[in-house]
């Protein structure tokens, strides 16, 4: 099977922090099964201009780029048979970016769950100025996720639930361009969400999120892992009396990693009573054995920059070979062809 007769997959990784648990659990892990299917083409970016929205700090910006890199490939992505680059490696992105923004309606982007949220915040605030603090990136990013989907004609792009917003833009920002040049330039995007992934819980029972600074980074070490699975909330029940599994941050960590078996024979030491301190311990233990050959692989790669930029190099001219070709059809569409 030919790559542009295979079903394309489009995947953007966040640049913004340290990968944590639930991260991997939500995203990482069924994406990294999901890159060694051959029937499927799969593309993998680290969302690095989208990093630029939130994100001032170069340093931050920087260490979190390579650390993305480092968890996804310690974690066994399959860099052979999928595309991994870095966005600002591949410089036809921006173009197409502003090629799609001069077809894009503006009243779509005022639609945007972000910028409506921006808003709000604001008006709640009292500030006269509704767009306070509000940037021209903020704005018109679902025009560069528009961009980073269409350039590869992906067919389905998996996401969050609060991202099905973005990939309905992009379609309408396709079917605009494709009807104003009359031709099928760009195929139709569809996002898919899997309602199977789990949303896990942190350090305090919300979902575990950077923004709550209740997560579990991935790669700890083996102490602080510790500490922090000992910081899970629980209640107040001694040992001996039933305790209820689905009600419990530590038994959704558990049963996020374990096998069916593993998570049936937790449920009955829950209903049997097992001790919060016990049930602590084993879920430490377990996540740690679990995540002790990834660790090394991880920290083996932060100490080896080169190779991961290696990797990225070779992934973005895989990808740069199609967008440099994509770019150069659609200037010659628009009217930006050479003369001769």
């Amino acid at each position: 099977m030919s790559e542009h007769t295979k079903t394309r997959v489009l995947t953007g990784i966040t640049t913004t922090g340290t990968p944590h648990l639930g991260n991997y659990v939500g995203a990482i892990k069924p994406a990294i099964e999901a890159s060694q299917d051959s029937n499927v083409q799969s593309f993998y970016f680290l969302a690095d201009y989208h990093a630029l929205i939130k994100c001032q700090n170069p340093k931050r910006v920087q260490e979190s780029r390579l650390e993305s890199a480092a968890t996804w490939l310690a974690l066994g992505l399959d860099t052979d048979n999928a595309i991994f680059y870095r966005q600002s490696d591949i410089l036809e992105i921006p173009e197409l970016t502003w090629m799609l923004s001069c077809v894009c309606a503006k009243g779509l982007m005022n639609r945007a769950h972000a910028y409506k949220a921006a808003v709000a915040e604001n008006e709640a605030a009292e500030n006269q100025d509704a767009d306070k603090g509000i940037t021209m990136g903020l704005f018109g990013y679902p025009v560069l996720m528009a961009a980073d989907i269409l350039m590869f004609n992906a067919n389905k792009v998996p996401v969050g639930r609060d991202q099905i917003q973005h990939i309905e833009m992009a379609r309408d920002i396709a079917g605009r361009f494709n009807h104003l040049y009359k031709g099928q330039y760009f195929t139709l995007p569809e996002a898919v969400v899997d309602e199977k992934v789990e949303v896990l819980a942190g350090l305090d029972g919300r979902k575990m999120s950077k923004s709550y600074n209740n997560t579990i980074p991935l790669f700890v070490p083996e102490k602080k892992l510790q500490k922090l699975v000992r910081k899970i909330k629980t209640n107040s029940l001694e040992p001996g009396e039933p305790k209820d599994p689905d009600s419990c941050t530590l038994f959704q960590i558990y049963s996020a990693f374990a096998t069916a078996e593993e998570t049936a024979a937790m449920r009955t030491d829950y209903v049997n009573g097992i001790g919060w301190g016990v049930a602590k311990d084993r879920v430490f233990e377990y996540l740690n054995e679990h995540l002790r050959e990834p660790r090394e692989r991880y920290n083996s790669l932060l100490e080896d920059p080169a190779h991961i930029e290696n990797v990225l190099h070779k992934g973005a001219e895989r990808a740069r070979a199609e967008a440099a070709t994509t770019m150069e059809h659609l200037r010659a569409t628009v009217g930006l062809g050479r003369f001769v």
